[in-house]
This record gives structure tokens, C-alpha cells and sequence, in this order.
């Protein structure tokens, strides 16, 4: 045999050997290309039928039952002992065999009856799987529009929360827990967001027990249309959330005017609503209607920054009385309660702590005189676990003469002299817009604030930190600008904590901090020292507007609550109402806080982080000189 000559192309690729062809000696042939197998082809041909469309894929899925059934049906018909014996015999068994599989009649003779059973068959297995189709489809649509949230809610007595907001599900929790309370009810969630992403944020709040519902619906609140599924007509209380991001002032108030013209101009509705900026707040009152609540998120957020400024420690103690875990301010309306009196009244409370009265006209009366009688349809302000956990003692028969002082084991409280205050000074570390609010509740509380871009700073990873912060008398640190929407608002006051708490390691000098958060996550990360109040505003006033749609009373008793001045929540020694080491009970200090003026609403430990709000009146324990006694006075 003669060897086939080897060349090479002259090239950059690797060199390939000639294929040996069928041409002429010392030539090169074709390479040939190889070709396609059995199962190539097969495959390539069912590709081409099976793209013509539903009757091709009717004839495959024919195909493949008859290649199935009819060997099985074969096989059953020629092992059973019962079966013909003739060979025509058993293929007409067999025929009934897959007839009856594949619903296509079976029946057997001349070609003609054969060919109408199966014609026939057909039309019953054509009705019978467009009958399911249609049922199938008219499920799924319900089941897609059950998921989308277009379904009509028939409540009533529900509270209803139209728009979508970091606050919401702080919001929805605190309302559940607040119908929890009643063992019945609903809240219902209109916004235009998806119905199972709402129902997912919001899963945690639902109580374990109880007969309690969340009802998450999509729509947006600004169409009377998408209200009218949520029937807020017949609604217990509606509120209304500012959106995040620009605009959501004028979203609100589209969204009050869509409600009046769901509901009615004279629909008995309780309506809580709130904006951010104060401009908005005649317009979105207006929109609301008269007898509905719109309360300036931001200002508020501002105030109780303020309010933890002028009172440090008190974050933990205000988010504890504005949360329905515990105890909560409930509005006392009872039979007899004209013409008594309310030093009478409070010290008459077993199991809850009198905080003040509401006048008929819905003017609160924070920590009133003793000797301050009610009127026909003034109402008693308690502190206490449930509206129904006071049980006030029937008015006596005769006043009864003065009694004599008992004694008790209070001591008359230590005189201190007075004293002027000295100004103090607070440094402010960040900007958003509620500064100005801050600055001005701090001037009206005896604060003065100064800027940190004001002074000597040093510049760190973008955030200025004071040169001395320990020549304040206090540390703001406000969150991102304005927190709606910008990334990140607390990653500034994250790092601000951090370089302050590093500080305070390193010169052991310790100032009272007040730190800002936009998001509740974010305060387990806080590098927070011991005097560090952390406080997440929107939680805090998303808590306040689910205590005000429970009870319409609490909005004005809450704005002079958390005011600079006058009878607001305060913060004093315990010593100055027993002497240290005194074995004492919570009503005893409760008597000796009315003497000096104030209310007493609960203490705080000193090993303690946590306050203790309307504890048992009777149980005695021994006060030491760090407990807090927390009340209501002047400031």
C-alpha cells in the first residue's frame, strides 16, 4: 500500500492532517462532513411537527397513548383465561380494552359503528375538557384576583389604613395589639402595593390567638373607587399616612378628599391623618373635614427629640407608654363621676394611675389640682393595662371631715433651696429638616444649640466630630436629611456614635447623647454608651397616631404631654420624695408625689434599663438613691 503524502498549510493554527479521499494519488481529497445520525434525524423531525402547533401536539400525545395503552391492553387481553379464543375475538377485546382507556367508546362491528362511537366519544371528551378549561380559568382568575387584593372587605368596626409608609407596619402591629385587646376585629390595609409583599412585611404583628384579621387590599387610596372595596363608611377609625418620598403631603390630602367623597359629608368616621410639613396643615385640616385629627409627623418627631434632650433617659420610657404592650392612657367616661373630685379620684384608682381629665369640649387637663371638681361629661385620663381595669369606689355618702395625716414610711421629702438654672448648651451633629424644630423646643426648654459646623471639628470618614463635645451639656445627632427616601439617612449618625462613644472611652468623660434613627433595624447596630437615648422617630409617632385613632381624646393630651414646658412626662429622683433605703410601696410614693404636685406614673430601677409603668400600688420594695421616679408635672 502506498502511503498518502503529508503537507501542511502554511498558517498560525495548529497543522491537520489530510483526510485520504477516493482522488488520484499524491492529491488531496474533500474533507467530507459527516452524516447525521437515526437520532439526529428523529429528533430534528419531531422538532419540525411538534412547531405546527395544537394539532400536532393532539396527534403526539394520540401517538404515545396507542403506543401505551394497546401493548398493555394486548398483554391483559392474551393472559386472561376468560378472553376469546379466536384471534378476531381478542382483537375486539383489545379494542374495548383501549376504548374504554381512552374514553373513546369501544364499541366493536362494522366500520361504520366504530367510526360514530369514537366521533362521538370525541364531541364528549371535546365538552367535557372545554367544561374544564373554563372552570379551571374561572378559578384561576379568582385565585390571581383574590391575590391581587381587589376583593370587596365587608367589616364593620374595623380601622382602616390607607397608604404605604416605613411607618405602616409599626402602625398595623400596634393596632392589632390594640384589637386584641377588645378579642374581635379587623385591620384592613388599602395602598398601592403588592397585596402578598404588604401581607409578608406585616406577618409578625398578627397575634398568635384571638380572632383578630389583617386585610391587606391593592388600590390606591386617592381613588374613591379602590376606597369603596374597603368600605370606610362603615370603619371604627380611618388613618391616613404620609407616603415616603416627595409629594406626600399632597398625597394625604388627595387621599381626605377621596374619603369624604367616598363616605359622605356627615359619616359618623373617626379620621386620623398626618403630614410633614406644617405649611400643609390648614389644607389637609380643610380636606379632612370637621371632628378628624391631622397631626404634624415631623414636629412631633421633633418634640420628642426635644423632650429627650430636656429629659435624659426618657426614650425608652416615652416608646413604652405610647406602644398597647402594657399599659397605655385610656379616657374614663362612668356614670357619677360629676361633681367629684379628682384628688378624691386619683387616689381612689386600685390598679391604675390618674394622670388628669378631659373637659366636655375635648380640652385636656394635665395633673390638675386636687381640689379641681368634674363636670357633666368630663372624662378621667388614667394610666392603666386596659380600659376596663379601672374600678372607681362610689362617691361618698357625706364629705367626711378632714382625717389626720397617717404616717406612713414616707418621710417628709428633703427641702432643697432653689436654685437658679444654669444655661446649658447642646452640640448638634448631623441636619435634616426638622433642625429648626429642634433648635427652637430646645430654646423654649432653657437650651441653647449650637451647630457642630460652628465650632472646631475634626473630620473623620466625612462626619464632623466636635473637638470637645465635653464642653455641652448635651449631644444631638439628627438623622440623614429628612430620612424620606435618601439612602442610607442613618449611616452618619451610626458613624457619629461610634467616634463619640470612642471618645468617651478615651478621655473617660461621659455626655448625655440623643441620637436619631430612621429605621428600627438599625438601633441593635448603634454603638450606644450608657447615656445614649436612641431614638427611632418614626416608630415613635407611628405609635402615637395608632393610640390617637383608638381614642380621638389623646391627641391634645399627648401635644401638651410632650411639650417643653408646662405638665409634661418628667423624669425625678426618687429621692426627693422618700429617703434612700426606705421600705416603701409604689402608693405610698404615688401619695407623696400628689403632696408635691405631680403624678406619678410608674419608676425605674437603678440596675434597670427598662421603665416600669402603673407597677401593683400595693407591693413594697426598698428605694434606693439611683431609682427614677417618672411623672407628670412642670417641667
Amino acid at each position: 500500500m502506498r502511503k498518502e503524502r503529508e503537507f501542511t498549510v502554511p498558517s498560525q493554527r495548529a497543522p491537520r492532517r489530510a483526510r485520504p479521499g477516493p482522488g488520484p494519488a499524491g492529491r488531496s481529497a474533500k474533507p467530507s462532513r459527516a452524516r447525521p445520525g437515526v437520532r439526529d434525524r428523529a429528533r430534528y423531525w419531531v422538532d419540525r411537527t411538534v412547531v405546527r402547533g395544537v394539532p400536532a401536539l393532539v396527534a403526539w400525545l394520540a401517538l404515545a397513548c396507542l403506543s401505551l395503552v394497546a401493548p398493555a391492553s394486548a398483554l391483559l387481553v392474551w393472559t386472561d383465561d376468560a378472553s376469546p379464543d379466536t384471534l378476531r375475538g381478542k382483537a375486539a377485546t383489545v379494542w374495548r380494552t383501549v376504548g374504554q382507556t381512552l374514553r373513546l367508546g369501544g364499541e366493536v362491528g362494522p366500520p361504520l359503528r366504530i367510526a360514530l362511537s369514537v366521533f362521538l366519544a370525541l364531541v364528549s371528551l371535546l365538552y367535557v375538557s372545554t367544561l374544564v378549561g373554563l372552570v379551571t380559568t374561572a378559578i384561576t382568575d379568582r385565585l390571581a384576583e383574590l391575590e391581587r387584593g381587589q376583593t370587596t372587605v365587608v367589616e364593620r368596626g374595623h380601622t382602616l389604613v390607607l397608604g404605604w409608609s416605613e411607618q405602616t407596619p409599626t402602625l398595623v402591629a400596634e393596632l392589632l395589639a390594640a384589637h386584641a385587646q377588645r378579642r374581635a376585629g379587623a385591620v384592613v390595609v388599602l395602598a398601592d402595593r403588592d397585596k402578598a409583599e404588604m401581607e409578608r412585611e406585616a406577618r409578625d404583628a398578627l397575634p398568635s390567638r384571638g380572632r383578630i384579621r389583617l386585610l391587606c387590599r391593592r388600590g390606591r387610596p386617592t381613588d374613591p373607587a379602590a376606597l369603596a372595596r374597603v368600605t370606610p363608611a362603615a370603619a371604627e377609625a380611618v388613618v391616613v399616612l404620609p407616603p415616603d418620598g416627595p409629594g406626600a403631603d399632597a398625597q394625604v390630602i388627595r387621599t381626605l378628599l377621596a374619603l369624604r367623597a367616598a363616605v359622605g359629608e356627615g359619616c359618623p368616621v373617626r379620621i386620623v391623618a398626618g403630614v410633614r410639613d406644617t405649611a400643609h396643615l390648614p389644607t389637609a385640616r380643610l380636606a379632612a373635614g370637621p371632628g378628624a385629627v391631622v397631626l404634624d409627623v415631623d414636629d412631633l418627631a421633633a418634640r420628642l427629640l426635644v423632650q429627650c434632650v430636656l429629659e435624659p433617659g426618657i426614650a425608652l420610657v416615652l416608646e413604652d407608654l405610647l406602644d398597647f404592650a402594657g399599659a397605655e392612657l385610656h379616657t374614663l367616661h362612668r356614670p357619677g363621676l360629676a361633681g367629684r373630685r379628682y384628688g378624691e379620684l386619683a387616689a381612689a384608682c386600685p390598679d391604675s394611675c390618674a394622670v388628669g381629665i378631659v373637659r366636655a369640649d375635648g380640652t385636656p387637663h394635665l395633673n390638675p389640682p386636687p381640689d379641681t371638681e368634674l363636670t357633666p361629661g368630663d372624662g378621667l385620663v388614667v394610666l392603666a393595662e386596659d380600659h376596663r381595669a379601672t374600678v372607681l369606689p362610689p362617691a361618698p355618702a357625706a364629705p367626711a371631715a378632714p382625717a389626720a395625716p397617717v404616717a406612713t414610711a414616707v418621710g417628709p421629702a428633703p427641702v432643697r433651696p432653689a436654685t437658679v438654672p444654669a444655661l446649658r448648651r447642646a452640640l448638634l451633629l448631623g441636619w435634616n429638616g426638622r433642625g429648626e424644630r429642634v433648635v427652637a423646643g430646645l430654646a423654649r426648654g432653657g437650651v441653647v444649640a449650637v451647630r457642630g459646623d460652628e465650632g472646631a471639628f475634626m473630620v473623620r470618614e466625612g462626619v464632623g466630630v466636635a473637638a470637645e463635645p465635653e464642653a455641652y451639656d448635651h449631644v444631638v445627632v439628627l438623622a440623614g436629611p429628612g430620612g424620606d427616601g435618601q439612602p442610607d439617612p442613618d449611616g452618619r449618625t451610626l458613624v457619629a456614635l461610634l467616634h463619640l462613644r470612642a471618645r468617651e472611652r478615651r478621655t473617660g468623660r461621659a455626655v448625655p447623647v440623643v441620637a436619631e434613627l430612621t429605621d428600627a433595624r438599625n438601633r441593635p447596630l448603634a454603638p450606644a454608651a450608657r447615656r445614649t437615648d436612641l431614638l427611632v422617630t418614626g416608630r415613635l409617632t407611628a405609635l402615637l397616631l395608632a393610640q390617637v385613632s383608638q381614642n380621638g381624646h389623646l391627641a391634645a393630651a399627648f401635644d401638651e404631654l410632650f411639650a417643653p414646658t408646662g405638665h409634661g412626662v418628667r423624669l425625678r429622683p426618687a429621692r426627693d420624695f422618700v429617703p434612700p433605703g426606705t421600705e416603701a410601696s409604689f402608693a405610698d410614693l404615688a401619695a407623696a408625689a400628689a403632696r408635691r404636685g405631680v403624678a406619678a406614673l410608674g419608676y425605674r430601677p437603678r440596675d434597670a434599663a427598662l421603665p416600669r409603668l402603673n407597677p401593683p400600688k400595693a407591693v413594697s420594695r426598698t428605694w434606693s438613691a439611683g431609682d427614677v421616679l417618672i411623672v407628670v408635672g412642670p417641667a
